[in-house]
């Protein structure tokens, strides 16, 4: 069989890019060291393996220097040395299919006559958080004290995200790329991104971030929509970036979730019980660690005591997790993964004749049985 020759700064650059070792790769492509080192060359149909393995389009393999791959959005982390890292394939083909599903979104809320989402992009820098966080209340039709109805921060979660849906804005969560569940995505790259747009902003949250994280990632989202701001952002141990638009985003999201005022009526009372944080975490149906990330951007405790709770949190959740892993229901996890709000367009406009099931396919990574189950799990039947 005849072989392939590939420039040998590509294959280092394909390894570089999946994370990958040539070890690592061994067992499958036994000569891949030979490869790299230019003293062998592969044959097509094992660069066509090597390609899938590392997620890497074919065509790359046959360029003469590696592409330049950027994020089509800022990207933001929070520690200053990890900004220039490149960001993985995972998270790139994520944000790609979230462009493509927006773009859909967009196209046919137009075509429908839908009129642009008055408050994406109407929040200033310049302005006060407690007047975001109140505004950002009202768009999403949550009044002053909706917390209090909530009878756990899990279900205040869910509410929010309902909330933002009906609000008009795309959610989706997920912790894996699409439905393979062996590409896990990775919550220390990044929790989550925002794709703005005037008639289908799209937030995605990382599922596979903690769940007592995501009530503020989704926060942080619901500001940058008010901010007009697309990003993807790691906020690492719920830090934001040196960028005073993730800055502000942060201090809005605080202030939405925990009014300074209200927690600082109840700090005096609280400070010194055992466990201060599942006080405010019962008071504001929020998680302890959004809790405690309140207590630290009020100046209540130090950064000491907020990382050593935060990281005992974390390690104790990520635990927990673990034990408790497993699939769950299938079509159930679509809402989270495909955003209900957006399947119901897409599976109504197939329907209808307006979306071919082809396209309606790709736009929901979900296909034929699947995708007619799907439809009737979430109650939109017919056709």
């Amino acid at each position: 069989m005849s072989k392939v020759a590939v420039n040998e700064r590509i294959l280092h650059w394909v390894l570089d890019r999946s994370n990958l070792e040539a070890d690592d790769l061994q067992d499958r492509f036994p000569k891949i060291s030979e490869w790299v080192s230019g003293e062998s060359n592969p044959t097509l149909k094992q660069l066509e393996s090597l390609a899938k393995i590392t997620h890497t389009p074919l065509g790359y393999l046959f360029l003469a220097q590696p592409p330049e791959e950027r994020m089509p959005i800022p990207y933001f982390r929070t520690i200053g040395e990890e900004a220039s890292r490149r960001p993985s394939p995972d998270l790139l083909e994520t944000v790609q299919t979230m462009q493509r599903r927006q773009a859909w979104m967009r196209e046919f809320l137009v075509e429908e006559g839908q009129e642009q989402l008055s408050f994406v992009r109407s929040a200033q820098l310049g302005e006060q958080p407690t007047a975001i966080a109140e505004r950002m209340r009202r768009a999403i039709g949550l009044k002053n004290g909706w917390v209090a109805l909530q009878s756990t921060w899990t279900e205040a979660l869910h509410t929010l995200h309902e909330a933002l849906e009906d609000a008009g804005i795309l959610v989706v969560s997920n912790g894996i790329v699409g439905n393979n569940t062996r590409r896990k995505l990775d919550p220390v790259e990044f929790r989550g991104f925002v794709l703005v747009d005037d008639y289908a902003p799209l937030v995605f949250v990382n599922g596979a971030d903690g769940k007592a994280a995501q009530m503020f990632t989704l926060a942080h989202e619901l500001a940058h929509v008010f901010f007009g701001s697309s990003a993807a952002f790691d906020l690492r141990e719920m830090q934001p970036a040196d960028d005073s638009t993730e800055q502000a985003c942060n201090k809005v999201a605080a202030e939405f979730l925990v009014p300074e005022t209200e927690m600082r009526r109840i700090w005096p009372r609280i400070r010194d019980r055992a466990e201060p944080f599942q006080a405010v975490a019962r008071q504001f149906k929020v998680s302890e660690i959004v809790a405690v990330r309140r207590a630290l951007d009020l100046t209540l405790i130090n950064r000491a005591r907020f990382l050593e709770f935060y990281r005992d949190y974390i390690s104790k959740e990520r635990r927990s997790a673990s034990r408790q892993e497993g699939g769950g229901n299938f079509y159930a996890n679509q809402n989270l993964r495909v955003g209900r709000r957006f399947a119901v367009h897409v599976i109504r406009a197939a329907r209808e004749g307006k979306l071919l099931y082809s396209e309606a396919y790709r736009l929901t990574g979900l296909h034929g049985k699947t995708f007619q189950l799907y439809a009737a799990s979430i109650g939109v039947r017919g056709g």
